[in-house]
């Protein structure tokens, strides 16, 4: 866990990484549609939604519960 982050923190944390990953999943899309994206910039930005999207399974994970209720 980010030592920056505490149990108060991590859901505007998980918000904030979740409205990047949908704006990337749009810049995407909309440069696929294009047709004149860089092969390797859209690369890059298929790794950093991939690394948000462990990011924010991590803070899923960090937010609930280990045994059921």
């Amino acid at each position: 866990m980010n030592p920056d982050l505490d149990i108060r923190t991590l859901p505007m944390r998980l918000l904030e990484l979740e409205q990047e990953h949908r704006e990337l999943d749009q810049l995407i899309m909309s440069l696929q549609q294009d047709g004149s994206a860089d092969e390797l910039a859209l690369r890059r930005l298929k790794k950093r939604k991939l690394q948000i999207k462990d990011q924010i399974t991590q803070l899923v994970m960090q937010l609930s519960p280990n045994e059921p209720a």
